[in-house]
């Protein structure tokens, strides 16, 4: 195995010498647990941890070292290392921290393909669909949606999900599978090349980790089922986990995400709602809210039936929640800012009246 069949690239060798960091080794972060990491070199797998250095400069969580990370390290125990650097990452797919307002979390960085999964036994939801080709959209991550647990309902009925999926995301590859026959599990491996990195993006039980075992083939990460009396996905991943398959890809598994919540996903909307928003080049007012206004080219084709009233809902849900974090990040950085000053104001009474 080379650096490179781990994904490694001549930036991130160039950046490592403009740097100075020939001396130290180089990995990359497979797994992430409360600020403890396993990190894979060519040649051994580490148990890891940050300097202290990199711990005290760290402005906001996304500072630190996630799933996918390209990182500068050095031995100093048996199977141990240290990380004294995170290098530039080529993508980051991320969404709104949970309860955190104005904040982001990072599900995998330097990722190539995400692969979104939804079982269409309980789990189909456009409107969701169209969340996680945001966060793609706005990673530039290029997103195929698979829809797992065709065993589950009859072929007319997987047929007719296939076409709204397909009519809805016209731009996005769409693959029906089962994990228990196996079906379609080749078309994705089709897409699966050496050295490049795929993401599992999904609730909990549609099949994320049966589907990486699958690829895998063999049992590399624990699986659970469905929970009979919620219908809700049972956690089986507890922990974003980074694996090589033996045809040379590499697989990031992440735990089932209940929320996907829209960040500053700049880009993301507009590639997810291509359509509409070409729509809305044809407005009369350039700040169209596409709410009420007279003149709007989309509330025209919407109710023209040109555009889907789900679609237009859902675009306008996203687009309030990004305004919304937004506008709190503005308020926080106001708010640092005008405690910077009062410190800086004490700092200086402080000084003067020493004299």
């Amino acid at each position: 195995m080379t650096l490179e069949d781990l994904g490694y690239t001549a930036e991130l060798e160039t950046y490592r010498k403009e740097n100075k960091l020939e001396h130290f080794g180089i990995g990359r972060v497979t797994l992430e647990h409360k600020e403890r990491y396993a990190v894979k070199t060519v040649d051994n797998d580490f148990d890891a941890e940050i300097i202290g250095n990199l711990r005290f400069s760290a402005q906001k969580r996304s500072d630190f070292p996630a799933v996918g990370d390209w990182v500068a390290i050095s031995e100093y125990d048996e199977n141990k290392v240290l990380i004294h650097a995170v290098f530039p990452r080529k993508t980051i797919i991320e969404r709104q921290a949970v309860g955190k307002q104005g904040e982001k979390q990072i599900i995998a960085t330097n990722i190539d393909f995400a692969f979104i999964v939804q079982a269409v036994d309980h789990d189909f939801n456009l409107n969701r669909l169209e969340r996680y080709l945001t966060i793609c959209n706005a990673a530039k991550v290029s997103p195929l949606i698979i829809l797992n647990k065709i065993d589950l309902i009859d072929k007319n009925e997987v047929e007719k999900l296939v076409s709204l999926t397909r009519a809805r995301v016209k731009q996005t590859p769409v693959i029906a599978i089962s994990n228990a026959s196996k079906s379609g599990i080749e078309t994705i491996e089709q897409y699966i090349k050496k050295g490049q990195t795929y993401c599992l993006l999904g609730s909990s039980g549609v099949g994320k980790s049966t589907l990486l075992n699958n690829l895998a083939g063999a049992e590399v990460m624990k699986t659970n089922t469905i929970s009979e009396s919620t219908n809700k996905g049972r956690h089986s991943t507890t922990h974003r986990e980074l694996l090589v398959l033996e045809n040379g890809g590499i697989l990031i598994d992440n735990p089932g995400m209940r929320e996907v919540g829209i960040a500053d996903s700049a880009g993301g909307l507009e590639l997810t709602f291509e359509t509409l928003l070409e729509l809305a080049k044809d407005c009369r007012f350039k700040d169209c809210t596409h709410t009420n206004e007279t003149g709007c080219a989309v509330l025209n084709a919407l109710n023209n039936g040109e555009i889907d009233e789900n679609v237009y809902e859902n675009y306008m849900k996203m687009e309030r929640e990004k305004e919304h974090f937004e506008s709190t990040v503005a308020e926080k950085r106001q708010k640092e800012k005008q405690f910077g000053k009062m410190i800086k104001h004490f700092k200086n009474n402080r000084k003067s009246n020493k004299y």
